[in-house]
C-alpha cells in the first residue's frame, strides 16, 4: 500500500523545458529585432554553444553527479556552500557571455557586447516564466492529506530554491524536499533514494517514485528497490530502464496508488 510518494521537479511538476524554451525565444527575439537573425536559429547555436562550453570546464563532472544541466548554468548563482559549486560561481558569468557571444557568431554577428548583454536578459526572462503543468496543483491538492509527499529534485539549492520561491505555490504541499546539491549526491545514485526514505521515515514497500526522467528518477529507484511512475507526457521511446508503470497524464497517477 502507497503511504509516500516522491516527486521529481522539472518537467514532472514545473514545465522547465518550456520555461526554458519561452526565456530563448523572448531572449533571442532582442538580437532579431536588432540584428534580424533568425531567432530559432540563434537560439540553436546559444545551445550547442553551451553544451560545448559546459563540458570543457573542471566542473562538468561534479554537475553530471549532482545533476545540473547547461541551460540551468545560463541563468543560475550557485551560490551554495560547496567548493564545486563556488567554483561554478565564479565560471557561470563568463560562461553565460562566452554562450551568446560564441552563438551569435555562430550566426554572423559579431558583438561581444551584445552578447553580455543577452546574457543578462535570458536569466531574467527564465524568471519571468515559471510555466508549472496545468493538472500539477489539482493532483496534490487530492493527495495532500492522504499521503506523506516528498520532493526529489537534482540540482543546485539556490537554483531549485529559486524555482520555488518563483512558483511559491507548490512548497506547502510537500512534507520533505530534498536537494541533490545539499546531499552530494543525485539521482540515479541509489544513495540519494534512501536518505529519502530515512529522512521521512518511509518504507521503500510503502513509497513510490513519480519522474519524468528514465536516466535518473527512475533508473534511481529501481536501484533503490522503490516503485516507479515515468510520467511520458512526449510520447519517449522506452529504454532498457524499465518503470513499475508508465503514464501520460498526471491524474493517472490516482488509478494506480488507490
Amino acid at each position: 500500500m502507497v503511504k509516500t510518494i516522491i516527486f521529481d521537479l522539472d518537467d514532472t511538476l514545473l514545465w522547465d523545458k518550456r520555461s526554458v524554451k519561452e526565456a530563448f525565444a523572448a531572449t533571442c527575439q532582442l538580437a532579431a529585432d536588432k540584428y534580424g537573425v533568425d531567432q530559432e536559429e540563434l537560439e540553436a547555436a546559444v545551445r550547442e554553444q553551451a553544451r560545448e562550453l559546459y563540458q570543457s570546464y573542471e566542473t562538468y563532472e561534479f554537475t553530471q553527479m549532482i545533476g545540473i544541466n547547461p541551460f540551468e548554468g545560463l541563468w543560475g548563482n550557485f551560490l551554495d556552500d560547496h567548493t564545486y559549486f563556488k567554483k561554478m560561481a565564479e565560471i557561470v558569468p563568463t560562461y553565460r557571455k562566452d554562450a551568446w557571444t560564441n552563438g551569435l557568431k555562430q550566426v554572423g554577428i559579431d558583438d561581444a557586447e551584445y552578447g553580455a548583454y543577452l546574457a543578462e536578459q535570458f536569466p531574467e526572462n527564465r524568471k519571468k516564466n515559471p510555466f508549472v503543468y496545468e493538472e500539477t496543483f489539482d493532483v496534490l491538492k487530492k493527495l495532500q492529506g492522504n499521503y506523506q509527499l516528498i520532493m526529489l529534485t537534482n540540482g543546485s539549492p539556490d537554483l531549485q530554491n529559486t524555482k520555488l520561491t518563483i512558483t511559491p505555490e507548490l512548497r506547502p504541499y510537500f512534507d520533505y524536499i530534498i536537494i541533490s546539491g545539499d546531499f552530494g549526491k543525485g539521482k540515479p545514485d541509489p544513495s540519494i533514494f534512501e536518505h529519502v526514505l530515512e529522512t521521512a521515515k518511509a518504507d521503500k514497500d510503502d513509497a513510490i517514485m513519480v519522474g519524468d526522467n528514465l536516466m535518473t528518477d527512475i533508473l534511481g529507484a529501481n536501484r533503490a528497490g522503490i516503485k516507479s511512475v515515468w510520467i511520458n507526457r512526449e510520447n519517449k521511446t522506452p529504454t532498457d530502464v524499465k518503470p513499475t508503470y508508465e503514464i501520460k497524464h498526471l491524474e493517472e497517477l490516482f488509478d494506480i496508488i488507490q
